[in-house]
C-alpha cells in the first residue's frame, strides 16, 4: 500500500468514517463511547479538527474509505501545545494490509511539518493488533491507567504509548493544518 491512496479528509467523507466507527464502538471495547456516533455527529468531528490538525483517509482502488487517522489536542494547558494524541481506525476486511501504517506515517510527516514534537496514542488493553502497529511505528509504551473505563460489562485499562517526531529542540509555534 502507498501513501498516493492517503488524502485529507473531507466533510463528504463523513458516512464512510461513521461506517468504519460504528462496530468498533457498538461490538468492542476498543472505544469507550457508547453509541455510535451518526454522520452529522462525524462530520462536526472531521471539520472541527481540520481547523487545526490534519484528518486523513486512505483510499483504496475502488475509491472506498479504508480507514482514517488523525492528531488533536494531547491536553489544554499551554506547555502541552508541541503533543498530539494520535488515532487511527482501520476497515475490518483490510486490516494487516498496511493501512494503518501508511495513514499514520503521513499523518507524522504533517505532524512534523506542522511542528510537534511528540505523538501520544492511548490503546484499550488488550489489543495486540493495535500494540504492534504502535510499537513498530516507533511508539515506546510509558504506563497505563487501570481499570479506567467501565464497557461491556467489565472494567477495562488503557495504555498509554509515546513516539518522538523529531528532534527536541526550542520550539516555534505549531502551525495550524491547511488541508
Amino acid at each position: 500500500m502507498t501513501t498516493l491512496n492517503i488524502r485529507v479528509a473531507a466533510p463528504e467523507d463523513a458516512d464512510a468514517v461513521a461506517s468504519i466507527y460504528r462496530p468498533i464502538v457498538a461490538d468492542t471495547a476498543i472505544s469507550f463511547e457508547l453509541e455510535p456516533p451518526g454522520v452529522p455527529e462525524m462530520r462536526e468531528r472531521i471539520t472541527s479538527t481540520l481547523q487545526r490538525f490534519p484528518w486523513l483517509v486512505y483510499v483504496d482502488n475502488e475509491q472506498r474509505i479504508s480507514g482514517y487517522a488523525y492528531a488533536g489536542r494531547h491536553r489544554e494547558r499551554p506547555a502541552y501545545r508541541w503533543a498530539v494524541d494520535t488515532t487511527v481506525y482501520v476497515r475490518d476486511d483490510v486490516r494487516g494490509r498496511g493501512v494503518g501504517r501508511a495513514l499514520y506515517e503521513k499523518l507524522f510527516e504533517h505532524l512534523v511539518q506542522l511542528g510537534y514534537f511528540q505523538a501520544f496514542a492511548g490503546i484499550t488493553l488488550p489489543n495486540a493488533a493495535s500494540v504492534g502497529l504502535h510499537e513498530a511505528l516507533g511508539f515506546q509504551p510509558i504506563g497505563v491507567y487501570r481499570n479506567v473505563g467501565f464497557k461491556m460489562g467489565a472494567w477495562h485499562d488503557v495504555g498509554w504509548w509515546q513516539r518522538g517526531l523529531q528532534p527536541l529542540a526550542p520550539p516555534s509555534e505549531p502551525k495550524l493544518f491547511m488541508a
